[in-house]
C-alpha cells in the first residue's frame, strides 16, 4: 500500500522582498507547501516610491500579490500577524486566524519611528507606500493652485536614500505644476535636515560628497547634523529654532516590526534587529531575514532578496539530506538618483557620477522586478517608470499623464 509523503508547509509571513522572493523561490522546487501571509494585497516597490510621490504612477511602486504569485502554488493569505505560538507551530492574524507551519519565514519589514517629535505624525507627509505617495502629491497639487498666494516652503526630514531621492525631484515636479496651470513659475524652498553630519552615512564619503553637492546645485538647502524637536501645521522646530512650511515630508525614522519584541524574540543589544545564528536561525524552524535581522548589510532590498535565496537553498539542502551551508554577508551595490538624468553608484570600492550613474539605476530596477516576475512581466512593470499619473485633468492633458490607478 502506497503512504502519501506530506509536504514540509513553510509559512512565510511578510509581503515584502524577502518574503515574496522566498515564497517564490520555495515553490519551484516542489518539495514544500508554501503559504504567505501578508498584511496587505500588493507588494511594495519602494525604489520608486519617491518618484510615484512625484508625478509618476501608482502601478510602477505596486504590483499585486496575486499577479505575482499566478500559478506558482503559493497560498496568499491577506492578515496582519500579531502572536506566535513556537511550540505549537502557529501564528495568529490580527482577525483570530490561526496559520500552521512546519517551517517559519519571518520577514516583516520596518515602521515608521517618529522618536516620540512631537507633532510629526499629526503635521508630517510619508512615502513609504503608493497611498501616502498620493496623499503628498495630492497636497502639493492642492497647495499651488487652491489659492494666489501658496507656501513654497518645502521640509524634508531624512538625509537617507528616500530624502535624497525626493528632494532631488521635487523641484521639477512642482515647476511642471505650475506650468499645466499657468502659474508664474516661482522657485520653491526645499530644506533638507539630517541628524547626522553626513548624508547616507552608510555609503562611502565620496557618495556623501556628490550626493551633497548634487542636492546644492538643485538648489536644495542642508541642514547636517540638527535634531527637528516638534511640529506644528506652520512648521517645524530644528534646534530650538523655527523652519516655516506648510509641507513637512518625514523620511528619517524607521524600527523593527514590534511583532517580534512582543513576542520575546532576542533582540540585539540596541534592542532593534533580531538576533540571529549562522543559518538566519532565530528558533528551531523559524527563520528571520532582510530588515529584521540583525546581519552586515540588513536594511536594503538586495539584502532581503540574498537572505531569502540563501534560506530556502538550505531548506532545499536539509530536505535532500545534505549539508546547510552557513551564512555570508554580501556587500550590496548602493544606487542613488538625485534629480533628473544623474545618479551615484557605489559597487564595491569603485564610485559611478552622473548619467552613466542613471543608466545602472534604470538596469538595477529591471533586475528588481526580473527578481519576483518573468521577463516580460518584469520588463512591462519596468516601462512604467516612465509614465506619468495626475488626478487632475488640466495637468494630465498638460503633461501627457494617465488617469490613476485605483489604489
Amino acid at each position: 500500500m502506497n503512504k502519501t509523503i506530506s509536504k514540509t508547509h513553510i509559512l512565510v509571513v511578510g509581503g515584502g522582498f524577502g518574503g515574496v522572493k522566498a515564497a517564490l523561490e520555495a515553490s519551484k522546487s516542489g518539495l514544500f507547501d508554501v503559504t504567505l501571509l501578508s498584511d496587505r494585497p500588493n507588494f511594495h516597490y519602494y525604489p520608486t516610491l519617491y518618484h510615484t510621490a512625484t508625478g509618476g504612477t501608482a502601478r510602477q511602486s505596486r504590483i499585486p500579490l496575486a499577479e505575482l504569485f499566478e500559478n506558482t502554488g503559493v497560498k496568499v493569505k491577506i492578515g496582519s500577524a500579531v502572536h506566535i505560538d513556537k511550540k505549537k507551530k502557529i501564528v495568529k492574524d490580527a482577525d483570530g486566524h490561526v496559520h500552521m507551519y512546519d517551517v517559519l519565514i519571518m520577514s516583516l519589514g520596518v515602521v515608521t519611528n517618529y522618536f516620540g517629535i512631537e507633532g510629526l505624525k499629526e503635521f508630517s507627509y510619508g512615502i513609504k507606500s503608493p497611498e501616502e505617495a498620493r496623499r503628498f502629491k495630492d497636497h502639493l497639487h492642492n497647495q499651488l493652485t487652491s489659492d494666489g498666494k501658496p507656501d513654497l516652503n518645502y521640509v524634508i526630514v531624512g538625509g537617507g536614500p528616500t530624502g535624497i531621492e525626493l528632494s532631488g525631484a521635487l523641484s521639477t515636479y512642482l515647476r511642471e505644476i505650475m506650468a499645466a496651470h499657468g502659474i508664474k513659475h516661482r522657485t520653491p524652498h526645499i530644506d533638507l535636515i539630517e541628524a547626522a553630519p553626513t548624508l547616507v552615512p552608510r555609503m562611502s564619503k565620496g557618495i556623501q560628497k556628490a550626493a551633497a553637492k548634487r542636492l546644492r546645485k538643485l538648489g536644495v538647502k542642508l541642514y547636517l547634523g540638527k535634531t527637528v524637536q516638534g511640529a506644528t501645521a506652520e512648521g517645524l522646530t530644528v534646534d530650538g529654532k523655527p523652519i516655516q512650511s506648510h509641507t513637512i515630508v518625514w523620511t528619517a525614522g524607521v524600527s523593527n516590526h514590534p511583532f517580534f519584541k512582543d513576542n520575546g524574540f532576542t533582540l540585539n543589544e540596541r534592542g532593534t534587529k533580531v538576533t540571529v545564528n549562522e543559518y538566519l536561525q532565530a528558533d528551531d524552524g523559524v527563520y528571520v531575514i532582510g530588515d529584521n535581522a540583525d546581519t552586515k548589510y540588513g536594511g536594503v532590498a538586495q539584502t532581503a532578496l540574498y537572505d531569502a535565496l540563501f534560506v530556502v537553498d538550505n531548506l532545499e539542502r536539509e530536505a535532500r539530506g545534505d549539508l546547510m551551508r552557513k551564512y555570508e554577508p554580501k556587500q550590496p551595490i548602493y544606487v542613488l538618483p538625485v534629480g533628473e538624468n544623474w545618479a551615484a553608484v557605489q559597487w564595491g570600492n569603485r564610485n559611478l557620477f552622473g548619467f552613466v550613474g542613471y543608466l545602472l539605476r534604470n538596469a538595477a530596477d529591471w533586475i528588481g522586478f526580473k527578481d519576483l516576475q518573468p521577463f516580460w512581466k518584469a520588463t512591462k512593470q519596468w516601462a512604467t517608470e516612465f509614465d506619468n499619473e495626475e488626478s487632475c485633468p488640466q495637468c494630465a492633458k498638460a503633461l501627457g499623464a494617465k488617469a490613476p490607478d485605483i489604489i
